[in-house]
């Protein structure tokens, strides 16, 4: 079901969330909520938060695929990217953001397994963007340069 994107404002956007720890029907309609939403959105990615639910879960699309993320963790970060960022729950702007050019998380799926990935580029940056929602960080609070999205 597509979701109403939460607007820079709302306190749920600078809350730390919480870590999921139950992996049922509840976890699977979240997820689905998120991607239905993040694809009507055409976002790159959106975390449980943007929705308004404050736990520890992420949706990423970008050119290496879909993905889903529950209570991600950074294991190391590698290099430096800066780059143009946006994000849905700012509408209208944009910044110019330096994160690390690679990363390795791990993370559970949603049924709770274990697993770890390592991204470069722009996966990377989609990645570090959306985990910063799970500590109430946005993108803004470590841009330079922000201006509106239509210059």
């Amino acid at each position: 079901m597509i979701k109403e994107v939460v607007q820079v404002g709302d306190p749920v956007l600078r809350k730390k969330c919480e870590k999921v720890t139950r992996f049922d029907g509840e976890l699977a309609a979240l997820l689905d909520d998120m991607r239905d939403t993040l694809f009507k959105e055409e976002g790159a990615g959106l975390a449980a938060p943007q929705i308004g639910v404050p736990v520890r879960a992420v949706v990423v699309s970008v050119e290496e695929g879909y993905f889903e993320f529950v209570n991600p963790v950074f294991v190391w970060q590698k290099g430096e990217q800066t780059g143009a960022e946006a994000c849905l729950s700012v509408r209208g702007k944009a910044g110019t953001v330096t994160r690390p050019d690679k990363v390795k998380i791990v993370f559970q799926d949603r049924k709770g397994d274990r697993y770890s990935l390592v991204a470069r580029g722009f996966f990377a940056r989609a990645i570090c963007h959306e985990l910063d929602h799970l500590d109430g960080i946005l993108y803004t609070d470590k841009a330079t340069d922000i201006h509106s999205s239509e210059d």
